[in-house]
């Protein structure tokens, strides 16, 4: 009975309550502005209850997983990793279809989305990875099986398809391979890849969108006849790998020695992008690839996928510096403003509560991801850090674009403000992930 009370004991003084007390006042936010969003609907009590007790269940999840030792993880990697892919896999096959996405297990009175753990998951298991073959950072090979480990994920993701779940696997794994010192090189055939898949289906929407306001400009009219002629689109992609391989060549001529293995890669990589492209292209709906361009110019559709970004910027603006009070905002409480309880909650907290509030919230979200990055710095060991580093580029990934979405900033993807935004299945995972960050940094001092 000593022993388990001078563990509890050495458990609270070894807590990182900055860390702590950042994550508690955005919840404390966050249950105040759902509750105030969810009055238009009449679903204030509903949305706050749901809130609150999964935050609570998430909350046993964080004490529990802050007393377990992470390092188990790392051996049973294998494990997290089949848990992961079989959740993928049943909820394709059991799961319910909500907005058009099949990622729920619905049992009546309580429904969870198993990609929100899924991600942690896959945290852990290429942090596992990683940290067991950092000898090896400079071989493709590494590459490869990482990149497996990243697209059976993302395959299964796709299949519901929940194209907004996948985006964050690409910073977290980016950010992990450069940790352990993958060649910037490499790096950079990742990102060009992400960037062919959703780049090209996503620039052809915005040229037919724009097309449709500007039918006099020649200039608009012919790029869109472009990017629909799928064969002038493999000549132009010819004509560039052709251009990387002649560059080479003539450095080659030259004197400057550049391996061939550089551009073969590269002109690989290119294909592989331009390919994948087109799986992309028919796993998102017409109005998902309008809904992610028109933050450009959402005049182009102000009644449709450009409204959600024109109400955002109407309530944060009206907001101005102290806000219009408590269920005050118009454009919340006149259901103006879409998903305004889950996608579009920081619009709320902007419009009740003013320039002020906002930043405040976005102050105590910093010393959150800080504090993360600060238990990454001090972990341990390796595999604690990367699993702390993981674990914050997703929190920051997730910030940065759910709040350049509301402020138009950035493309209309769906992704929740993790912590503020409404949804039992969110928080529990967030949750959880945070109490695997406590056990990281409880460890640089508990040593069983």
């Amino acid at each position: 009975m000593i022993q388990e009370k001078s563990f509890l004991k050495r458990l609270v003084s070894n807590m990182d309550w900055y860390l702590v007390s950042a994550v508690c006042v955005l919840m404390g936010i966050s249950f105040t502005f759902i509750y105030s969003a969810g009055a238009n609907y009449g679903m204030s009590f509903r949305y706050l209850s749901v809130q609150m007790l999964a935050s609570g269940i998430g909350l046993v999840g964080l004490l529990l997983l802050a007393s377990f030792n992470y390092q188990y993880y790392k051996h049973l990697d294998k494990l997290v990793y089949a848990v992961s892919i079989t959740l993928l896999i049943s909820v394709l096959i059991f799961g319910s279809v909500k907005k058009g996405t099949k990622g729920w297990f619905d049992f009546g009175f309580i429904s969870f989305q198993p990609v929100e753990i899924a991600k942690i998951m896959y945290i852990l298991v290429l942090s596992s990875f990683l940290d067991t073959k950092a000898k090896e950072s400079k071989r493709v090979s590494l590459l490869v099986i990482v990149f497996a480990i990243f697209l059976s994920h993302l395959f299964l993701i796709m299949m519901q398809p929940d194209f907004s779940s996948t985006l964050s696997y690409f910073p977290v794994t980016l950010v992990l391979l450069y940790i352990i010192g993958v060649e910037p090189f490499y790096l950079l055939c990742i990102a060009i890849v992400g960037a062919l898949s959703t780049g090209i289906p996503l620039l052809r929407t915005f040229f037919e969108m724009q097309l449709k306001i500007s039918q006099n400009e020649a200039f608009l009219t012919n790029l869109a006849m472009f990017f629909r002629n799928g064969y002038t689109t493999i000549y132009v992609i010819v004509a560039v790998l052709a251009l990387i391989m002649s560059c080479w060549w003539l450095l080659w001529k030259l004197k400057i020695k550049i391996s061939i293995i550089y551009p073969v890669v590269l002109c690989t990589v290119i294909v592989l992008g331009c390919t994948s492209s087109i799986f992309v292209e028919k796993s998102l709906k017409d109005y998902q690839r309008r809904r992610l361009v028109v933050f450009l110019n959402p005049k182009v559709d102000p009644r449709g996928s450009g409204y959600n970004i024109i109400q955002s910027r109407i309530a944060i603006g009206s907001g101005r510096f102290l806000g219009k009070g408590f269920r005050k905002g118009t454009q919340t409480q006149l259901g103006f403003l879409p998903e305004q309880h889950t996608d579009f909650i920081f619009s709320v907290i902007g419009e009740e509560g003013g320039w002020i509030l906002s930043q405040l919230t976005l102050l105590f979200y910093f010393l959150f991801i800080w504090r993360a990055l600060v238990i990454a710095k001090e972990a341990r060991d390796r595999y604690g850090s990367l699993v702390a580093t993981g674990i914050a580029t997703m929190f920051a990934f997730y910030a940065v674009i759910n709040i350049g979405m509301v402020t138009g900033m950035m493309p209309v993807t769906g992704m929740p403000l993790l912590l503020l935004s409404y949804g039992g299945s969110s928080i529990l995972s967030s949750l959880c992930a945070i109490g695997i960050l406590c056990s990281i940094n409880m460890r640089r001092h508990i040593y069983n």
